[in-house]
């Protein structure tokens, strides 16, 4: 019986600086962190920064005739530009509230799973560390419950990063889903308009100023929603 008492204090405490419990705390302070992906949905819907150079000399003309030609039909026929304000899509659109809603719910539920894993390893880590300080269970037994919890630590670490990745692919296809929805709403919407340029307009974008006239967010918003309810989603 006195063998079976080699697991010393002295040996616990030797063993504290590869406890799991050390390497737990750092994994606390990860708590917090967990699926912090970007759960705002940003609408990508840049189709286009529409700038027309025009440069004309009466002292040089082109000597090229299709350049000529090329040139006359630009300045002959004007072009028609509107943008979107990209931001109040984003804020508006039901689809986008059914997309955040749908991303949220899903990081939610993996961070919950995740959480409760471990929940458990902390406890019993916490467990395994009161009974080797108190010498309470002998060396080789307490060597391979330590690699036990060591695996487990692993193997939640692992899970964290892959359910981490796959919200931040769902999010992906979110972006992906919304732009092609906007982007033939907007091939139909403009059939009976013939816009040359249809532009995304949002505060830190690339378009610094846009006159209010040229603004068609309030139709285009109106139509999208419209389809989004008739689709019943």
């Amino acid at each position: 019986m006195q063998e079976e008492n080699n697991f010393k204090p002295e040996d616990a405490q030797a063993q504290k600086q590869d406890s799991p419990i050390v390497k737990l705390q750092g994994m606390k302070n990860e708590r917090g962190n967990i699926f912090w992906v970007h759960l705002f949905i940003e609408l990508i819907l840049f189709i286009g920064l529409a700038v027309l150079f025009i440069f004309y000399f009466t002292s040089k003309k082109p000597s090229n005739q299709n350049t000529q030609l090329a040139l006359q039909k630009t300045m002959s026929k004007p072009v028609k530009v509107v943008f979107i304000n990209i931001d109040t899509l984003n804020n508006q659109y039901l689809y986008v509230k059914k997309l955040k809603t749908d991303l949220e719910a899903t990081g939610k539920r993996l961070e919950t799973e995740v959480m409760t894993e471990q929940a458990a390893f902390e406890k019993e880590a916490a467990d395994f560390q009161k009974q080797a300080a108190a010498n309470a269970i002998p060396e080789d037994k307490a060597k391979v419950m330590y690699d036990a919890l060591m695996q487990k630590q692993q193997a939640l670490a692992d899970k964290k990063e892959r359910y981490t990745q796959q919200v931040a692919e769902k999010e992906q296809s979110m972006h992906v889903t919304l732009l092609d929805t906007v982007t033939n709403f907007l091939k139909r919407y403009n059939r009976n308009y013939n816009f040359d340029y249809i532009l995304g307009y949002a505060n830190s974008g690339q378009i610094l100023l846009a006159s209010e006239t040229l603004d068609i967010t309030d139709d285009v918003l109106k139509e999208l929603n419209k389809e989004y309810k008739e689709k019943g989603e």
